[in-house]
């Protein structure tokens, strides 16, 4: 015969109410059936555990150094189903996303990783801040469990959620002379002859800027190709050269502090930023999590109308 946890829990009801018939009442058992699971506690410590009398039931001394132990036997049993629910409802695990380099997509990585520590704290997120061509492929292969990238277009071998559009804007050193009043929209023709810091050839960024330049009938003066936001920055103020980034970045990255920021018009520059994700393999459940949280994010920052954003 083994113990179980139901004929603990229906001894200590015994010794509680002192009363076989209350006992059987409250437990909804069978008053002979009770009986018969005392026998079986008996006969396995062998040892009597309760006395009847005509007053009620007592515990023998064996029977009261049962009813300690059974009580703190129950009372861990309670806590462990406390424990397994409390797991089932806090995910653990890791996740890991990608933020395309010069996006404002950057700009969520603050927000989201404190939404993540607040909602799921056993969840350790890992941030990749680099280029769509490179993130897409890391998902492809299972290596990274989504990203947030430039790019509305098919891809193979992921599946693309866009989530909206970003405005490119001007980005100039303090003392840079340019056309009209500071902050009021420039056309893109007026940035013949501006040296420009821009992303390389391979980046949607560039091609996106090239693509405008040459509506507007621009050669671009591009004096330096960089792919680092705090080289850039540093660049920028101190003079070598404008670049062209979405506002948020600018406004939002502190290393970029000071500079000018004028809108580009005719004709805009956008960029549409979409949630890519593998179309094979599935998201773990850390990673839907994360991905909850994430368009989460997103929603927010499209209901505080961040400058240059709109909806895809």
């Amino acid at each position: 015969m083994s113990v179980d946890f139901r004929k603990l829990k229906s001894f200590v009801k015994i010794v509680d109410t002192g009363s076989m018939s209350r006992a059987a009442s409250i437990l909804r058992t069978a008053q002979p059936a009770l009986s018969q699971q005392i026998a079986s506690l008996e006969a396995h410590f062998n040892h009597k555990l309760l006395i009847r009398s005509n007053v009620g039931i007592a515990p023998t001394e064996a029977g009261l150094i049962l009813y300690r132990h059974a009580q703190l036997m129950l009372k861990q049993i309670e806590q462990a189903q406390v424990d397994i629910n409390q797991s089932a409802t806090s995910i653990a695990g890791r996740v890991s996303i990608g933020l395309a380099t010069y996006s404002s997509s950057s700009a969520l990585s603050l927000p989201l990783l404190k939404e993540m520590k607040a909602q799921h704290p056993r969840i350790v997120v890992h941030i990749n801040d680099s280029f769509g061509h490179i993130l897409s492929e890391l998902i492809m292969t299972g290596k990274m469990d989504m990203a947030l990238i430039y790019t509305a277009d098919p891809m193979k071998g992921v599946t693309l959620q866009p989530l909206f559009r970003e405005e490119m804007f001007l980005v100039s050193p303090p003392a840079l002379e340019l056309p009209g009043e500071a902050g009021e929209p420039l056309p893109l023709s007026d940035l013949s002859g501006v040296p420009l810091l821009l992303p390389s050839k391979t980046h949607l960024l560039r091609r996106l800027i090239d693509e405008a330049l040459s509506r507007a009938r621009v050669t671009p003066e591009v004096t330096s190709e960089i792919e680092s936001v705090p080289a850039l920055s540093a660049a920028v103020l101190e003079g070598l050269g404008s670049t062209i980034l979405p506002a948020s970045v600018a406004t939002e990255t502190a290393s970029f502090a000071g500079a000018q920021i004028r809108p580009l018009v005719r004709p805009v520059i956008e960029a549409t930023v979409s949630l890519c994700t593998s179309d094979h393999l599935p998201l773990s459940e850390p990673a839907l999590a994360a991905r909850s949280v994430l368009l989460t994010t997103v929603e927010r920052l499209m209901r505080d109308h961040h400058q240059g954003i709109r909806p895809a």
